[in-house]
């Protein structure tokens, strides 16, 4: 059977079908603790940040939405981090459907798997592990939001324990105060330690879990993917520690000064939960952060972001032309030139976008470069942290939002390649050579 779209077109169109789903139940007078019909804009964005498991929202999820609300924003959550085909391929499978290879090969580039081959075990494996983990982790947070909350902290360690998971960052916590996030748990392990631990094991990536249960704790019979993720991910959350630790909360009681420190070194790859607030921070802490958001996590895995391994090879091929190698090597293995190019594509096409966007809602909305550029770096990197100022712009600066948060969770170059026809070129040019640098 031959394929009606290609898989970067199916992953673009399932998303927007979602979409707009999300956006016509929200837009429900049920949807809202209320009873009132809410605005196609807000409904829109709502979908949109739930559907691309970002996080920023313009109405506050624990206040402003129903049960019913929640439930809807929760699904698409789950759905949007697992990604539309995945859950599709599943439901087939645990309902008895004949999965063809069409659909095998649609699966295999949802999870960015390297082949076909087994792809039905593995998406197995995968959705046992997302139901474990997110259950243990629900259990975790039980004790904690029963005590605050009474029976509705069931539903309330539900939804965080899948919105950590998914790294989307949605929270019900308003109803203590509003867009308040975590900041009333700044000195809880009992919350923010669970939480941080679903943010690393869903931003780490389907196949590095497979590498470790295959492996066990052997880290040199992993695979060089799974080499890369572990030990810039490991980086990424030490180094970011350290800066906080030392220049932004070093006027907090010693116990709330770790826990924060570890955990805004950890939620902006890309989980969007906040345990402090981060318009008090510096606008170096602030700047540190949006690069953390642009990084992200891993690829095949519920987050967003250029991904670890792009920003390490990207890491090693400035070196690699610092030391005059002629070939990009980590870990004893040799990077191949495509997925150097591809790399630095994709970081090109995130700054492109993020600069422009940033200029623009600058522009419109009549603030500070950094405070655009935090707020666009959260929606390209599908993170959801906010100086506070999201729900306050204009409807221009929500539109630019609602699309980089789209192209930041089907991708950049996915997008591109899904509408474009390029062909490859039989004849080559004459070379000539460029002084750069």
């Amino acid at each position: 059977m031959k394929k009606l779209l290609s898989s970067s077109q199916l992953i673009i169109v399932s998303f927007i079908i979602m979409i707009l789903i999300g956006t016509v139940l929200l837009m429900l007078p049920v949807s809202s603790s209320e009873g009132i019909m809410t605005s196609f804009k807000d409904s829109l964005f709502t979908a949109t940040s739930a559907s691309c498991v970002t996080g920023l929202v313009v109405k506050d999820t624990g206040t402003y939405w129903s049960f019913f609300g929640q439930f809807v924003i929760i699904i698409l959550i789950q759905i949007g981090g697992l990604g539309v085909v995945t859950m599709a391929t599943l439901l087939f499978i645990f309902t008895g459907k004949k999965i063809g290879l069409v659909e095998r090969s649609y699966l295999s580039d949802s999870i960015s798997a390297f082949s076909i081959g087994g792809i039905l075990k593995i998406s197995k494996f995968f959705f046992k592990i997302v139901v474990f983990v997110e259950g243990l982790g629900a259990l975790c947070l039980l004790p904690t939001f029963v005590h605050d909350f009474g029976i509705k902290g069931i539903w309330f360690s539900i939804f965080h324990s899948v919105s950590a998971f998914c790294n989307a960052g949605f929270d019900l916590l308003g109803c203590q105060q509003p867009f308040s996030s975590l900041t009333t748990y700044a000195d809880n392990p009992f919350v923010l330690l669970p939480i941080s631990l679903l943010i690393v094991i869903g931003g780490i990536g389907f196949f590095t879990w497979e590498d470790i249960k295959n492996h066990k704790l052997k880290f040199h019979s992993y695979r060089l993917q799974t080499k890369i993720i572990l030990s810039t991910t490991a980086l990424l959350i030490v180094i970011p520690t350290i800066y906080f630790y030392i220049f932004e909360f070093n006027t907090l009681p010693e116990k709330q000064r770790i826990l924060a420190s570890i955990f805004q070194s950890i939620t902006p790859r890309t989980a969007g939960f906040n345990s402090e607030n981060y318009s008090l921070m510096s606008e170096s802490g602030q700047f540190l952060t949006i690069c953390l958001m642009l990084i992200g996590g891993a690829s095949g895995s519920t987050a967003g972001g250029i991904k670890v391994a792009t920003f390490a090879i990207l890491c090693s091929v400035t070196i690699t032309i610092i030391l005059r190698q002629e070939e990009t090597n980590i870990f004893k293995r040799r990077i191949p030139n495509d997925i150097v190019y591809k790399c630095i594509s994709i970081l090109t096409l995130y700054l492109i976008l993020m600069i422009f966007s940033s200029m623009l809602i600058a522009s419109i909305e009549g603030i500070s470069i950094i405070e655009a550029g935090f707020e666009c770096a959260s929606a390209l990197g599908t993170v959801g942290l906010t100086l506070g100022i999201t729900p306050n712009l204009s409807s221009w600066s929500h539109i630019i939002l609602i699309a980089l948060m789209y192209i930041g969770r089907v991708g950049g170059l996915t997008l591109l390649f899904a509408t474009t026809n390029s062909k490859k070129r039989k004849s080559k040019y004459p070379q000539e050579k460029v002084s750069v640098g």
